[in-house]
């Protein structure tokens, strides 16, 4: 009788003492080893580890995520790899990964639920994490599994705080550096250009945030599953940075591509608000109506967390919020 598959679960890290212990506590139960590979760190990351039961390894930063990982794989020889991040950890579905194993070789992608500064909402993104043996990286960073393996989703739900400013501002550097390196070696790459407009966002350069985030609209394929993000973040962005017009403009043209988006119509009747401020002659006959209807379209539609890039609420009690605003603007005007 054949034995039952291996699974791993493989780290990078480099000072995460803050949060390492708690990563690994969420997924020693549900894996047969815990790989670790430190690439340098200055902190009790490595004790902490250890003391966790996991194995921990070594290698200086190569400068490349990929290359990293492609590591870790090796190191872990497993049939299944569960690759987490030490901000990360298992919120829910740890119990299912054991059959799920026992199936076929297939990218098994997990709902990432991003932690969001000021905010209760985590944005949710859809990413392979469970690898059958085989899979490979690619990509210096916001690496990309290389794989021919069918994909699927599994019912496994990660947490993650790296977001936040505190864990963020630390890495922000090195993310845009090897960032302009790759897009240097890829320059019509249109997930790196939507990646570099997010980091460009963060450091607050929102002119350079719009450029690169409107040159991957032009070029990302319809059915790339990060469109959906792409289109949410690319229309407040460009409200945000002054270019209202090209906001409406965008909305305008992807309104028939997210019919069942709560997102997408939440930021459109964002927009819509927008629009009404700066043009209060047309605000009550047109634009707060609209942005009424955006919103309300979003509680008939719901919850979408399948969705990539969603945000916990758009669906329900932050559309609520903002039609109890809308309502009263429209009540007070007609008064």
């Amino acid at each position: 009788m054949p034995s039952s598959p291996r699974i791993a679960a493989t780290l990078i890290a480099r000072n995460e003492a803050r949060c390492i212990a708690r990563c690994l506590s969420s997924i020693a139960p549900w894996v047969d080893r815990m790989v670790v590979l430190d690439t340098g760190s200055t902190d009790d990351t490595v004790a902490i580890a250890q003391a966790a039961g996991a194995e921990v390894y070594h290698l200086p930063w190569p400068d490349d995520f990929a290359a990293a990982r492609n590591h870790v794989l090796d190191l872990a020889d497993a049939d299944w790899n569960l690759v987490l991040d030490a901000d990360e950890w298992i919120r829910d579905g740890g119990k299912r990964l054991r059959r799920w194993c026992a199936g076929p070789p297939r990218l098994g992608f997990a709902c990432i639920e991003n932690a969001v500064e000021g905010s209760a909402d985590p944005t949710r993104c859809w990413i392979p994490r469970l690898l059958p043996r085989g899979a490979r990286y690619e990509g210096r960073v916001h690496e990309q599994v290389v794989s021919l393996a069918p994909q699927a989703r599994i019912p496994l739900h990660i947490g993650h705080d790296g977001y936040l400013a505190a864990q963020k501002a630390r890495k922000r550097d090195r993310n845009y550096a090897l960032l302009l390196r790759e897009l240097a070696e890829q320059p019509n790459n249109p997930y790196l250009m939507f990646q570099f407009g997010m980091e460009a966002q963060a450091r607050r350069d929102l002119p350079m945030a719009c450029d690169y985030v409107m040159r991957a609209l032009a070029t990302a394929p319809r059915e790339a599953g990060w469109r959906h993000a792409l289109v949410t973040a690319a229309i407040p962005l460009l409200s945000c940075a002054g270019r209202l017009p090209d906001a409406v403009a965008l909305a305008d043209a992807e309104f028939g591509q997210w019919p069942e988006s709560p997102d997408y119509f939440y930021v459109l009747g964002d927009v819509l608000f927008d629009q009404a401020m700066a043009d209060p002659a047309q605000a009550i006959g047109h634009w707060l109506p609209l942005a009424q209807s955006a919103w309300e379209r979003c509680l008939a539609i719901g919850e979408r967390p399948d969705l990539d890039g969603s945000v916990a609420g758009r669906g329900s009690h932050l559309a609520q919020q903002s039609l109890d605003i809308v309502r009263s603007q429209l009540a007070t005007l007609a008064a």
